[in-house]
């Protein structure tokens, strides 16, 4: 299957994303952005370097400025080329396996939206070309990952941290070496936990069990606060407690909307329901998932103060915020804010992140993914679902007595019981999505194993 666009841009197998099928995009993208200059950035799948550079060469011989950032993390990326009000294509799988990657592209403003990527999808099936003036120029820019990390030293304060034993988990972050400055400069004693350099794909929002109990035992073995870690292009954060546990990633996303005093939020419609249930935000707007329609929606929202966060933990931040010095807006999704934010937080209050999480209203969730699907299939099946409501009944029969029914993506059914139960395909990923949401974490992480097991024989 011809690489295509989901809710993450462009992605597809490595043998797909050939010189000339990555030039034409390039050469698509910059005929809808018209820019005299491109930001470039990369993650560190071993494919990488080599689709950057077709880009850069791409951009330099159709007379664009190449601004190469080298190896950093998606939002840093984009922090350095909004700043410039320039452009920025990101050479990133995410989460997804090495022998997958693909193209995220951002506008001045940010994120391209859904129109966007059509333009950029018609641009491409067109063949446009795109030609400036004169040859382009290379520079590189350090720099880049430098203002990302003095941007929350500044926000939190020099020492916010200080006292805290923090474990980060490096694996293939492209963002390692940056967390590890930033926590260092906020005052933290930083523990190394399995640096690789052969790619290994974490998907922040389905950490595998053999991980769950990595972290575990990395927590009681090194006396850690906390766990940190990102997907491979570090726009989705992973944070541990002081044992290990996994923080859900919308989880993460309601403290912070705390921390920074936000008043409206915007969040997908598989995201834990208690963001609903806490008086300090007026409004909360659901969507579908995907950043894309996330910013859609905080432009849509009443209040100034908007953040937005995606279930997998992807921060949105829509205003400037005032900590110990303005947090400027990064309308993209970020890691590294969803992180600090909580860690800051229990450190003032002077609990310890699980005590943190207690505090909240008690709403859990869990979530899977049943990989390498036919497409076609996992089609039929959800198509079946929604358009039949026998069929519907019949399946989710071993859960409960349907209520409620939610199409806004895929098919989200509500219970008599109050369990939630959301089955969705990826959108550029081989993957059927499986999202549970209960009254108590074990029931959330049996209604999840149970629907993987229905899921798996319809899909695969």
């Amino acid at each position: 299957m011809a690489p295509k666009f989901g809710t993450s841009g462009l992605r597809g197998l490595v043998t797909e994303l050939t010189d000339d099928l990555v030039a034409d995009y390039v050469h698509a993208f910059l005929s809808t952005v018209k820019s005299d200059t491109l930001y470039v950035g990369q993650d560190l799948r071993p494919s990488s370097p080599r689709i950057a550079e077709t880009i850069c060469a791409t951009a330099r011989a159709a007379g664009v400025d190449v601004i190469d950032c080298g190896a950093l993390g998606t939002p840093a990326l984009a922090l350095s080329s909004m700043a410039a009000k320039a452009p920025a294509i990101m050479v990133t799988g995410s989460h997804i396996p090495a022998d997958r990657n693909g193209l995220k592209f951002y506008l001045p403003e940010g994120e391209v939206s859904k129109a966007d990527e059509a333009a950029i999808n018609a641009a491409y099936a067109d063949k446009t070309r795109y030609k400036g003036a004169t040859s382009g120029a290379c520079q590189a820019a350090p720099e880049a990952e430098t203002l990302y990390i003095a941007r929350y030293i500044d926000a939190f304060r020099k020492g916010a941290l200080e006292g805290l034993k923090i474990g980060v988990y490096r694996h293939s972050s492209v963002a390692r070496d940056t967390m590890e400055a930033i926590f260092t400069g906020l005052g933290a004693d930083i523990v190394s936990l399995a640096h690789s350099d052969t790619f290994i794909p974490v998907d922040t929002e389905a950490v595998d069990p053999e991980t769950r109990e990595k972290l575990r035992a990395w927590c009681q073995v090194n006396q850690l606060d906390a766990i940190a870690s990102t997907d491979g292009d570090a726009d989705r954060p992973m944070l541990t407690d002081e044992t290990g546990k996994v923080i859900p990633g919308d989880i993460l996303g309601v403290l912070s909307a705390q921390v920074l005093g936000a008043k409206s939020v915007v969040t997908p419609v598989s995201s834990n329901d208690m963001v609903r249930r806490l008086p300090e935000f007026d409004e909360v707007i659901l969507t579908k998932i995907g950043s894309p329609f996330v910013i859609a929606g905080m432009a849509e929202a009443k209040h100034p103060q908007v953040v937005g966060f995606e279930a997998n933990g992807g921060f949105l931040l829509g205003f400037e915020s005032v900590l110990n010095a303005p947090l400027s807006p990064l309308p993209t999704r970020d890691c590294i804010l969803p992180i600090l934010a909580p860690l800051v937080a229990a450190k003032q209050a002077g609990q310890s992140l699980s005590a943190l999480v207690s505090d909240l209203p008690p709403c859990f969730t869990a979530a899977d993914r049943v990989q390498e699907i036919d497409r076609y299939k996992a089609k039929v099946f959800l198509d079946g679902l929604i358009a039949d409501a026998d069929t519907r009944a019949a399946f989710f029969a071993p859960f409960g007595t349907i209520v409620a029914v939610d199409l806004t993506d895929g098919l989200r059914v509500d219970f008599k019981s109050g369990d939630v139960l959301h089955l969705r395909p990826s959108g550029n990923a081989p993957e059927f999505r499986i999202y549970a949401q209960a009254a108590s974490e074990e029931k959330a992480q049996t209604l999840v194993r149970s629907a993987y097991q229905n899921v798996e024989k319809a899909v695969l």
